[in-house]
C-alpha cells in the first residue's frame, strides 16, 4: 500500500529496513567530513599553540587520507556506496554518497591538503596561525569532502557556503592590502554563483518535488522540458563562474595569486574543481537532456576557455597569476569533454579533473619556492634559478608538459581521451581547440621556464648578468616546502608512466555517469519510475 506525498510516493517499508544497523564499514563514506568538522573545531581551541595544531591537524588528514583510500577501493569493486541519516529512507533523508568520480577526487583533496599543510611550515605566519590557518583548512576540507559526497543538491549548497566561508578566511588571513583587493572580487563573483545555484534549486524542487540526486535523475526525463531547460541554464551559469570558465572567469586570476602560496595551491587544486564535479554530475547524470540542448554552448565555452586562457598566461608577467590562467585553460579541457558527452570523452574530463587537482597544486607551490628563491613576484625581476637550484627548475618543466598534456606526463592521457571522443564524433573544431591549447599551454610554460630559469639574470640591462637577488632555501623551507612539493610531483611523475588505474577508474566514472542505474540502485529508488511516484503506485 502507498501514499502519496508531493510527487513522491511514501511506501510502507519493512520496519526491519528501517531499523537495520548502519555496518561499520559503510562509516567511511560520512567519517571524513565529521573528522574535518571536528577536528577544525578543536584546532579553533587550541589555536594559540602552534606545534600543536600542525601536528593534529596532520594526523586528522591522515586519518581521513586511510579512510578515503578504503572508500576508493570498495566503490572501485563493489560500486556506488550511499549512507542516509537518521530513520528517513531516500529520497527523504540527507544522503552521502560516493561512485568512483566522487570517491577520487575526494582522495585527491586530501592528499593535497596534506601537502599543503607540511609546505606551510615553511612559509608560517604566527599572525596567520593565531587567525586561524588550520581551523580553517580543515573547515575548507570538510566543504570540498562533503560536496563530493553528498547525494542531495541541497547539501550540496550547504558545503558550498562552507567552502565560501572558509576560503573567504584563507584568501583574507595575511591582512595584506591586495589580498583584500582580490577578496573583494573573489567573493563578489561567488556569492553571485551561490544565489543562482540557491535559486535554481528552488526552481528544480518546484518541479520534481526533489533535490536527492538519485530522485531527479528519476523524475527529470518526465518533467516539462522548458522549465527544466531554464534550471540547466541556471545550474550551467552558476556552477560555469565556480569552475572559472568563460566568460565568468576573471575573478580567478585577479585574486589566486593574493594570498601565500600554500593558500593559493589549495585553492587552485580544489575549488575550481567543485564547480568541475557538479557540472559533470548534474549535466552528464541527472539532467542529460537539457545538456543536449546546451551542446553548441558548451562547445562554445570550451573551445574559447581553451584558446584564450594560455594566451593570459603568456600576457602575464606576475607569476601565479600565469598559473591561474593555466588552471582555467584545464577547465576548458573539461568542458570539451562534457560538450562531446561520449564514454572516452567523459571519462577524459573526469580524469583531466582529478589531473588537474594534482598539478595545479603542485604549480603553485613550486611558484611559491620560485618566489622564496628569487625574493620576487613579477618574472621581470626573476632569472638565474637554474644554476642555483635546478630541483626546483625541473619541477616546474615536468609541471608544465603535464599542463600542456605532452606524453608521457599526467595531463596527456586525459587529454588523447577527451581528443579521442571529438574525433570519434567528428568534431573538428573540438579538436583544433584541444590541441592548440596544448600548443600555447606549452609556449605559455617554456616561456615562463625561460625567463625565471635560463636567463642568467633579470630583465633589461641586467638580463645576462648572474641574478645577485637570489637567495638559498632555509633547513625548513628545503626539508619542508622542497621535500612535500618533491613527494606531490613525484606522485604525478608516477601516475602519468603508469596510468592504468586512472584508465580503469576514469572508465567506470564515465560509465556511472552516462548511465546512472548504479548510482540510482545504491539509492534503493530503483523500484521508482517518473510514472509511479507521480500517480502515487506501487510497483
Amino acid at each position: 500500500m502507498a501514499t502519496q506525498t508531493g510527487t513522491h510516493t511514501e511506501l510502507d517499508l519493512p520496519q526491519a529496513m528501517l531499523e537495520t544497523a548502519t555496518a561499520v564499514s559503510e562509516w567511511n563514506l560520512i567519517l571524513p567530513v565529521v573528522i574535518a568538522l571536528m577536528a577544525g573545531a578543536l584546532l579553533a581551541m587550541i589555536r594559540h599553540s602552534r606545534g600543536s595544531q600542525f601536528g593534529f591537524s596532520v594526523l586528522a588528514v591522515l586519518v581521513i587520507l586511510v579512510i578515503e583510500i578504503d572508500l576508493f577501493w570498495q566503490v572501485l569493486e563493489t560500486g556506488p556506496v550511499v549512507m542516509t541519516m537518521g530513520n528517513w529512507l531516500p529520497p527523504f533523508g540527507i544522503s552521502f554518497a560516493a561512485d568512483i568520480m566522487s570517491a577520487s577526487f575526494a582522495l585527491a583533496a586530501s592528499f593535497v591538503t596534506l601537502i599543503v599543510l607540511v609546505y606551510f611550515q615553511a612559509e608560517i605566519v604566527p599572525r596567520e596561525v593565531r587567525h586561524g590557518f588550520y581551523p580553517l583548512v580543515m573547515l575548507l576540507l570538510a566543504g570540498v569532502t562533503g560536496a563530493f559526497l553528498t547525494g542531495d543538491l541541497f547539501n550540496l549548497y550547504v558545503w558550498f557556503e562552507v567552502m565560501l566561508i572558509s576560503s573567504f578566511g584563507l584568501l583574507i588571513i595575511g591582512g595584506r592590502k591586495v589580498q583584500l583587493d582580490g577578496a573583494v572580487k573573489y567573493g563578489f563573483l561567488n556569492f553571485l554563483a551561490t544565489t543562482f545555484f540557491l535559486v535554481g534549486l528552488g526552481y528544480m524542487y518546484g518541479l520534481t518535488g526533489t533535490l536527492n540526486m538519485a530522485d531527479i535523475a528519476l523524475l527529470a526525463p518526465s518533467a516539462p522540458v522548458a522549465p527544466m531547460t531554464a534550471v540547466a541554464a541556471i545550474f550551467l551559469l552558476a556552477f560555469s563562474m565556480k569552475a572559472a570558465a568563460f566568460p565568468v572567469n576573471a575573478w580567478l586570476p585577479a585574486s589566486y595569486h593574493t594570498p601565500d602560496a600554500a593558500v593559493s595551491a589549495l585553492f587552485g587544486g580544489l575549488l575550481t574543481k567543485v564547480g568541475v564535479y557538479v557540472l559533470l554530475r548534474i549535466m552528464i547524470a541527472l539532467m542529460p537532456a537539457s545538456r543536449e540542448l546546451f551542446d553548441p554552448i558548451l562547445t562554445t565555452i570550451a573551445v574559447i576557455t581553451l584558446i584564450t586562457a594560455p594566451m593570459g598566461a603568456i600576457a602575464q608577467t606576475n607569476l601565479r597569476r600565469a598559473i591561474g590562467f593555466l588552471v582555467i585553460g584545464g577547465i576548458g579541457a573539461v568542458f570539451a569533454g562534457m560538450a562531446i558527452a561520449s564514454l572516452r570523452s567523459v571519462a577524459g574530463a573526469t580524469f583531466y579533473a582529478f589531473h588537474s587537482m594534482l598539478t595545479m597544486t603542485a604549480l603553485y607551490l613550486v611558484a611559491g619556492l620560485i618566489e622564496r628563491v628569487t625574493q620576487a613576484k613579477d618574472t621581470k625581476q626573476m632569472g638565474g634559478i637554474y644554476a642555483a637550484n635546478s630541483p626546483i627548475s625541473i619541477m616546474f618543466l615536468i609541471l608544465v608538459f603535464a599542463a600542456a598534456g605532452l606524453p608521457p606526463f599526467l595531463g596527456f592521457w586525459p587529454k588523447l581521451l577527451i581528443t579521442h571522443g571529438a574525433i570519434a564524433q567528428a568534431d573538428w573544431l573540438l579538436v583544433f581547440a584541444v590541441l592548440f591549447n596544448s600548443l600555447l599551454t606549452s609556449i605559455a610554460g617554456t616561456r615562463l621556464w625561460a625567463h625565471i630559469f635560463w636567463r642568467p639574470g633579470r630583465e633589461g640591462a641586467h638580463s645576462e648578468i648572474p641574478n645577485d637577488h637570489l637567495r638559498k632555501l632555509n633547513p625548513t623551507e628545503s626539508r619542508m616546502a622542497l621535500g612535500s612539493t618533491m613527494v606531490l610531483v613525484g606522485v604525478i611523475v608516477v601516475l602519468g608512466l603508469w596510468p592504468n588505474l586512472l584508465f580503469e577508474s576514469a572508465g567506470m566514472a564515465a560509465g556511472q555517469l552516462l548511465q546512472p542505474q548504479l548510482y540510482i540502485e545504491a539509492f534503493g529508488l530503483q523500484g521508482f519510475s517518473p510514472d509511479i511516484l507521480s500517480t502515487g503506485g506501487a510497483s
